[in-house]
């Protein structure tokens, strides 16, 4: 999969631009605030059609219009694909080859992107809430039925959630309607469940083998799914059902007097286990950034087993928070693999040294030029 081509008008601080790039490793390069996290966070929402810095989306229009367009080619195995978002006051819409698409989730899957930012460095030692939002938004890449499931999964618990609390302050007193959507949150639940056990099994085998390599064959890396079920990989989507849908049954009251759901996917996590021991609570920094590097870089080879196309991968200013040891594994790891796009200030040795023929752009206040490395 090959972004070939992106037209960007009235996108942050990008006027009307259009550019093309690389297959192999394009550098966007230049002093801070001039527009390189932009571009690729231009990508990222041609991507997943929402930014992974704001979830305002008039943000990403220019503060002085009244609307932004992003469109852009992508050449997969199929054959080129245009792809089109446009933003207003209105909302979004959406095109895949000249034609607009009814739903959000008809669209996302076209063009596929792995972010990899310094944030991402967290995802080991930050909050469960940021693995579950690291499982949805790359399972969901994946799987146009596990991004309907999860959809309609948050839909139901925001609705449930509003009714558990009329029946908390005694504005409701109907039970009826509860257990309805306890058993349609029940329903989606299990789904979303059973895909994240299935993900993280195969994510598992792709991760463990480069974890090895980084570590130089001192460690061995595991994940493991945990959620209130306790599901296995031989755990039916039907049996999820029921065993969530009792929780519901048998803490109804517990639900209503704390006005929230306590059980569901929505409270699941993801433990690393190094050597056996969990890295979260005992690993060091090194462990602990070693298996956030394995992760995604792991991600790359499992969306390429799930959905036949090597992702994007996007770089913003990443190199900078990696050693060299962890900087040669992932310039070596992506190396004539798959089209890769890295935000820097500047470019270190070891990257001029190991990024093969690398397209370099230089970006200032929102302009770009264009400087072809041999």
């Amino acid at each position: 999969m090959i972004l070939t081509e992106l037209h960007l008008h009235h996108f942050r601080n990008y006027q009307d631009l259009t550019v093309h790039f690389n297959p192999g490793v394009n550098v966007l390069i230049g002093h801070n605030a001039q527009g390189k996290t932009n571009m690729l966070e231009a990508i990222y929402v041609l991507s997943l059609t929402k930014s992974h810095r704001t979830s305002n989306d008039h943000e990403l229009i220019n503060w002085q219009e009244k609307s932004a367009l992003i469109s852009g080619t992508v050449e997969k195995s199929i054959g080129k694909i245009p792809l089109e978002l446009q933003f207003s006051s209105k909302g979004k819409k959406a095109k895949v080859n000249h034609l607009e698409q009814a739903r959000l989730s008809q669209y996302v899957g076209q063009l596929n992107a792995i972010l990899f930012a310094p944030e991402d460095l967290s995802l080991v030692k930050g909050s469960p809430a940021l693995r579950r939002h690291f499982m949805d938004r790359e399972f969901s890449q994946m799987s146009s039925k596990y991004l309907y499931n999860a959809g309609q999964y948050r839909t139901l618990l925001r609705q449930k959630n509003k009714y558990l609390k009329q029946l908390k302050y005694k504005q409701q007193t109907d039970r009826v309607l509860l257990r309805v959507l306890s058993d349609q949150l029940a329903a989606f639940g299990a789904e979303v469940i059973i895909a994240r056990q299935h993900f993280l099994k195969h994510l598992e085998g792709w991760a463990a083998d480069l974890h090895q390599e980084i570590s130089l064959n001192k460690e061995s890396l595991r994940l493991e799914y945990v959620n209130q079920l306790k599901v296995n990989d031989e755990t039916t989507v039907e049996e999820a059902y029921q065993a969530l849908f009792k929780l519901y049954q048998d803490n109804e009251r517990r639900e209503i007097e704390q006005g929230t759901t306590i059980y569901g996917p929505h409270r699941d996590d993801i433990r690393f286990l190094v050597n056996d021991k969990n890295v979260q609570a005992f690993g060091s920094q090194g462990q602990q950034r070693t298996t956030a590097l394995s992760v995604k870089l792991a991600e790359i080879d499992l969306m390429k087993e799930q959905t036949g196309e090597y992702p994007l991968l996007l770089l913003d200013d990443v190199l900078s928070e990696l050693d060299t040891i962890r900087q040669t594994h992932l310039l070596t790891a992506i190396q004539n693999k798959v089209q890769t796009f890295l935000t820097t200030t500047s470019l270190s040795d070891v990257a001029r040294q190991l990024i093969n023929e690398p397209t370099i752009f230089e970006i200032e206040h929102g302009t770009l030029n264009k400087e072809e490395v041999k």
